[in-house]
């Protein structure tokens, strides 16, 4: 009767460890910040909280971008070279109380955006799991995902996720719906489990 209860004892508790490995992840606090021009950045963030679930949150300026193209790109570049830091209207209340913080962002100026750069330097992410992810017009990330690893010496950051967005330039806007949002969906959800976010 002993070597029963005991072999019960080892069993449930067999479980019960496997079981809290697979929800290590859910327990946590997530919080999802992004930014979103064309909406395909919003669109991932979207798909990544479907996966994860926790906090969405867009990031919104004190003043806004213009709508213009080329003069949304000037202001950009002139930020980047001066060091500017837009005022951010968005405020995430108890910040702290998260564990992991996904920062999703279009590629602009091949650089990470300045509103970007304003969140990692407004908020103390030490001691979290930062997982950053991007939309591009197809030259890739730039060094998006390396300044934020800069912005964030304190915090474990996580393999990025990058994928080809709109191309503004020309016209082509939102793309993540029919195929492409199937093919995101796959996407996203591959590199979760390669992160080892979700089993």
């Amino acid at each position: 009767m002993k070597n029963a209860i005991f072999l019960l004892i080892v069993i449930v508790s067999c479980i019960s460890t496997g079981y809290s490995n697979a929800q290590s992840m859910s327990a946590k606090k997530i919080l999802i910040v992004y930014l979103s021009r064309t909406n395909n950045t919003k669109a991932i963030a979207e798909i990544i909280h479907k996966d994860v679930g926790g906090r969405l949150v867009a990031l919104e300026l004190q003043k806004p971008y213009p709508e213009n193209y080329r003069a949304i790109v000037q202001q950009v570049v002139d930020e980047n070279a001066s060091g500017y830091l837009p005022t951010l209207k968005t405020k995430i209340d108890s910040i702290q109380k998260y564990d992991v913080i996904f920062i999703g962002f279009p590629t602009w100026d091949m650089q990470l955006p300045p509103p970007i750069k304003s969140f990692l330097h407004q908020y103390n992410l030490n001691g979290k799991t930062v997982i950053p992810f991007n939309t591009n017009a197809g030259y890739g990330v730039g060094s998006g995902f390396q300044t934020v690893k800069e912005l964030c010496p304190d915090s474990k950051v996580l393999k990025g996720f990058s994928i080809k967005g709109g191309i503004e330039r020309e016209g082509v806007l939102f793309v993540m719906k029919g195929d492409k949002e199937k093919e995101a969906q796959k996407e996203v959800r591959k590199w979760l489990q390669q992160i080892k976010v979700i089993e």
